[in-house]
């Protein structure tokens, strides 16, 4: 009994032993999910390596303190997660020097997505003359959705912009660049954003260059119609702020335009500025005229002279010393015969005329040769007279009030001895500041001068674009009301579909840039390969009848369709009996977006939600037809 319990003991001494010695072994090596169980001589292993590596490496340990034959392994390996495809990427940066591409592809895009080699031969294409950096790379792993036309739309991009850096991923195109004024920028913006694909978010970042404005101009006006800015101009957004506020303060509403450029005369223009406004509130019925740094205050005549030359007084004193003010209080009118008036008036269709009074010859001839350079392409008709008493300086009065017209889409021009104004109205936010520049810049410091100019949004070339949805809505409207017919079995236009070419056309080019193809279809007749070569030239025809007319067909393709989507809102040439006939026609439809059609469908189906009600027609398909029925395709644009 005693060698037993002796023995037993001793079992007990070696299993704590060794146990304790494998697993302080382990926790030195900071490997921790491992439980050491000691049964008699054996050792027992269990738990669950990260991978076979950690699993090999633990039972060599052990092996190392106990023998191999008394190591009982246990353990379980965790099974390796799946691979994940890579976020595909590509930056395109493109300056003086050439084009860089660098960036993750799919080693197969897919049908129609451009690869890698495509992708760069593209993009050489574009700077013939440099050379490209390519450091782009592939890898073997299916491409998302939405790859190939974020893709496609970020070399476009590329493709207009010629400094600039384009971040492609699959959902989402970044486009930063430099644009060369303020107008190009918001071009480029409205092009773009027209022509970004469905489901793919795009960031804009497109800065233009402040521009040099010379010479540095602002003037602000109360009248009886108000508080206003005919010209604003700060140095920076912190001036910006500075002056708006002040002209806020004055009576000013709205968010109106004050550019920021270079050229301010001190830094102490904004500080100027308001100080000048808050004159002008004072009085009442002023304006101010900064031009540099010569600052041209004129009080109505309603204005006591004791409230005139109090606040002139403060305003000589509180601005800066590099301002010089020129301050004039206006009389009240008094009857007078015949003033000297030299007139000029623009009309809505562009005609120009001219009267009023010249000082000789020389000068009349100098007025209208300038008239018609201003006026390019307008007709100009000359009635003035010749008088050598007016004032010193008329002629150059008269050429400064013409070239401040050439600002206005239309209106009129007044020039006196004692003021010029000119009256009218324009399609561009920025032409009463740049008229405003000319004439304080001609006339002189301390001459007066009104600007009655008003914007017209319709007049506005970007702002009177109309909008892709504009363009569908359109375009739909003439083809739910006409078709494009074909002779059969031919791919030449009928005559009878000139009008509604000649519709579409005068859409087309109204509307912005817009990614639009051209779908071809025939009846089912004939073999597969003539089917889709006929539809195929068919939709390439209507291409060609479009560019014939003027249409910008860059953003264009033309697909043949074959007989797999009939569509019902295009005409058919004759087929016997049939109204409608079943020998194909034309179909619209935005890139990104599908050729919806080919299935018969009910008009329960059109109203319950298998295609947008609002985009759906229905034609009754008699004989000829196969199942006839009603049929609803969409002509959409993205």
């Amino acid at each position: 009994m005693l060698m037993v319990t002796v023995a037993y003991a001793a079992a007990l001494v070696i299993e704590a032993r060794t146990g304790k010695v494998v697993t302080d072994r382990l926790v030195e090596a900071k490997i921790d999910w491992v439980t050491v169980q000691a049964d008699g001589l054996q050792v027992q292993l269990t738990g669950t390596a990260p991978n076979e590596a950690a699993r090999f490496r633990a039972v060599n340990m052990v092996g190392s303190l106990v023998d191999s034959s008394r190591i009982r392994d246990g353990l379980d390996v965790a099974p390796a997660s799946a691979i994940q495809a890579p976020d595909f990427s590509v930056q395109m940066l493109r300056t003086e020097d050439g084009i860089q591409l660098i960036g993750l592809m799919p080693e197969t895009p897919g049908e129609g997505v451009l690869t890698e080699l495509a992708l760069a031969d593209a993009a050489a294409a574009l700077t013939p003359r440099t050379d490209l950096t390519n450091m782009l790379e592939s890898a073997n792993y299916p491409a998302p959705e939405t790859w190939g036309p974020s893709l496609a739309f970020g070399l476009e991009a590329l493709k207009r912009l010629e400094r600039s850096k384009v971040s492609v991923a699959a959902n989402r195109v970044e486009v930063t660049a430099i644009s060369d004024s303020e107008a190009q920028k918001r071009r480029l913006e409205s092009d773009l954003r027209a022509i970004a694909p469905p489901g793919v978010e795009l960031v804009l970042d497109i800065s233009a260059p402040r521009p040099v404005i010379t010479p540095f101009t602002l003037r602000f006006v109360i009248d009886a119609e108000g508080a206003r800015f005919d010209s604003c101009s700060a140095d920076t957004p912190r001036a910006q702020s500075q002056i708006l506020t002040a002209a806020t303060a004055a009576g000013l509403s709205g968010r109106p335009l004050c550019t920021i450029g270079l050229g301010t005369p001190t830094p102490r223009w904004a500080e100027a500025v308001a100080l000048a406004i808050r004159a002008v509130a004072e009085l009442g019925s002023a304006s101010v005229t900064f031009s540099d740094a010569d600052v041209t205050l004129l009080a109505g005549s309603e204005v006591s002279q004791a409230t005139f030359d109090k606040v002139v007084g403060e305003l000589e004193t509180g601005l800066p010393d590099a301002f010089s003010l020129t301050s004039t209080l206006e009389q009240k009118e008094t009857a007078t015969q015949g003033p000297a008036e030299f007139t000029a008036t623009v009309s809505e269709a562009g005609d120009v005329t001219l009267r009023g009074r010249l000082t000789d010859e020389i000068q009349r001839q100098a007025v209208d040769a300038f008239a018609r350079a201003a006026f390019e392409g307008a007709e100009v008709v000359t009635a003035t007279r010749l008088d050598d008493s007016l004032p010193d300086g008329w002629p150059v009065r008269v050429l400064a009030g013409l070239e401040a017209l050439a600002e206005v889409d239309n209106g009129s021009l007044l020039v006196r001895a004692d003021t010029v104004e000119v009256t009218g109205v324009t399609g561009s936010q920025e032409a009463r500041g740049r008229i405003t520049q000319i004439l304080s810049g001609k006339l002189g410091q301390g001459q007066t001068f009104r600007v009655n100019v008003r914007y017209d949004e319709a007049l506005d070339p970007i702002a009177s674009l109309p909008t892709p949805e504009e363009c569908a809505a359109d375009v739909n409207a003439v083809i739910a009301q006409n078709k494009i017919t074909f002779t059969p079995a031919s791919a030449e236009i009928a005559t009878g579909a000139r009008p509604v070419l000649d519709a579409l056309a005068a859409i087309l080019v109204a509307c912005p840039p817009m990614q639009l193809e051209i779908g071809g279809h025939t009846d089912a007749q004939g073999s597969e390969g003539g089917n889709q070569a006929l539809s195929q030239a068919r939709a390439e025809a209507v291409l060609v009848a479009l560019q014939g007319r003027r249409v910008d067909t860059s953003g264009m393709t033309a697909v043949g369709l074959a007989s797999s989507r009939l569509p019902n809102f295009v005409g058919f040439g004759g087929n016997g009996g049939n109204a409608f006939g079943c020998y194909g026609g034309i179909e619209f439809a935005g890139v990104g977006q599908s050729f919806l059609g080919g299935a018969a469908l009910s008009r329960a189906d059109s109203l319950f939600g298998k295609v947008p009600y609002a985009y759906c027609r229905w034609r009754y398909l008699s004989g000829g037809c196969g199942d006839g029925g009603d049929r609803c395709i969409w002509a959409s644009f993205s």
